[in-house]
C-alpha cells in the first residue's frame, strides 16, 4: 500500500500539523445580554452560564475577555415592558441605556469591536420585528424605524451594525442612511439566512422578546430552502453588506458552505441560544464530553466555510 492515510494521524503532533481547520479568539464573537441598573449578574435558566449584565458588570466581562484574546461582541438589551411600544421608540433614545453603554465600552476598550442588533423584536409591544397592522408584519414602514435604530447605534460607536429583522430592502436603506449621515465607515453584517427555527426559546427568555401572537415565518426564512439563501445573499450584498449571517448554524452548514462556494463576502454563522442549551443539557447528564463536543461543533461550523462564529461558548472555549 502506497497510500496509509492513517500515517497522518499517528502522533498528535502530526495530526496538529495536517490539521485543515482552526478555531482561534479571532474568529469568534461573543453574544452578552445587557440590562438595565447597577451589580446586576442573573443567569438564564435555560442558558447556564450566561446572564443577564448591567453595564458595570458588562465592562467586567469584556474587560476579561479582552486578556483571553476575544475582541469582538455582539450587544442584545433587555428592555423593560415598561419602555416597549409599537414602534420601538426606546430603541433610538439618545438616553437609553443600551447607548449610553455602546459608549461606555467603546471608551473603555477602543480596540474592542461592537456589533449590535437592528431589529424591533426586543423594544415591540407585540414582540415582532416590524410593524404590525391588520395582522400582517409591514415591511416597509418598518425600514425607517430601522434606519433610526441604526443611525443611533452608530452614533453610540458601534463598529457593525446587525440587521436581524429579514424585512426586504433593508441592508441598502442602511447603508444609505449610514453613509448619508457620515458613518460609511460602520459595517454592516446582514441576517441574511436567519431562518424561522425552533432553536431560538432560550434567547427570547434572555431578552423576553417572544411574539405576544402569531409567529415569524412571513419574514424569516423556511427551513426546508436552500436556494432562497442564494437568493437573499445576492441581494444583501448588492445593497452594501459587508459580511452575511446564517442563523441558525449546526443544522444549516449546507447553507453556510453554498454561501461560501458562491460569494466572496465573508460568511457568519450564529451558533444560537438552543444549541447552546443542548449541549449544556446533555453535558449535565453525562452524556456527553462538553470540551470535546463544543471544539468539534465549532469546528464543523468554520470547516462549512464561516469565517466568524457568533457563539456563547466563546468565552468558555479560550479559557
Amino acid at each position: 500500500m502506497n497510500r496509509r492515510p492513517r500515517r497522518n494521524r499517528k502522533s498528535e503532533v502530526i495530526r496538529d500539523m495536517v490539521a485543515e481547520t482552526e478555531v482561534s479568539a479571532k474568529n469568534l464573537i461573543f453574544p452578552l445580554f445587557i440590562l438595565d441598573g447597577t451589580e446586576k449578574n442573573i443567569e438564564i435558566s435555560s442558558m447556564p452560564g450566561i446572564f443577564r449584565k448591567s453595564p458595570d458588570e458588562v465592562y467586567r466581562e469584556i474587560e476579561l475577555c479582552m486578556e483571553l484574546g476575544l475582541k469582538s461582541f455582539a450587544l442584545f438589551p433587555v428592555v423593560e415592558e415598561s419602555l416597549k411600544d409599537p414602534f420601538a421608540k426606546v430603541s433610538y433614545d439618545k438616553s437609553f441605556f443600551y447607548l449610553k453603554a455602546i459608549r461606555e465600552i467603546k471608551q473603555k476598550f477602543p480596540e474592542s469591536v461592537i456589533m449590535t442588533d437592528v431589529a424591533m423584536d426586543p423594544y415591540s409591544s407585540h414582540g415582532h420585528d416590524g410593524v404590525y397592522k391588520n395582522g400582517k408584519i409591514l415591511n416597509d414602514e418598518t425600514l425607517p424605524i430601522l434606519g433610526h435604530m441604526a443611525l443611533a447605534q452608530a452614533e453610540a460607536g458601534a463598529d457593525i451594525i446587525g440587521p436581524s429583522d429579514m424585512m426586504d430592502g433593508r441592508v441598502g436603506f442602511l447603508r444609505q442612511a449610514l453613509d448619508e449621515n457620515g458613518y460609511s465607515d460602520v459595517s454592516i453584517m446582514a441576517y441574511t439566512a436567519k431562518y424561522a427555527s425552533s432553536f431560538y426559546g432560550p434567547f427570547r427568555e434572555a431578552l423576553d422578546s417572544a411574539p405576544k401572537f402569531g409567529n415569524k415565518k412571513t419574514y424569516q426564512m423556511d427551513f426546508r430552502n436552500q436556494k432562497e439563501a442564494l437568493v437573499e445573499a445576492e441581494l444583501d450584498i448588492a445593497e452594501g453588506a459587508d459580511m452575511i449571517m446564517v442563523k441558525p448554524a449546526l443544522a444549516y452548514l449546507d447553507v453556510i458552505s453554498q454561501l461560501k462556494n458562491t460569494f466572496s463576502v465573508p460568511i457568519a454563522a450564529y451558533n444560537v441560544s438552543g444549541e447552546y442549551a443542548m449541549v449544556k443539557a446533555s453535558s449535565a447528564k453525562g452524556w456527553i464530553d462538553e470540551e470535546l463536543a463544543v471544539l468539534e461543533m465549532l469546528t464543523a461550523i468554520r470547516r462549512a466555510g464561516a469565517s466568524q462564529i457568533l457563539t456563547y461558548f466563546a468565552k468558555q472555549f479560550l479559557l
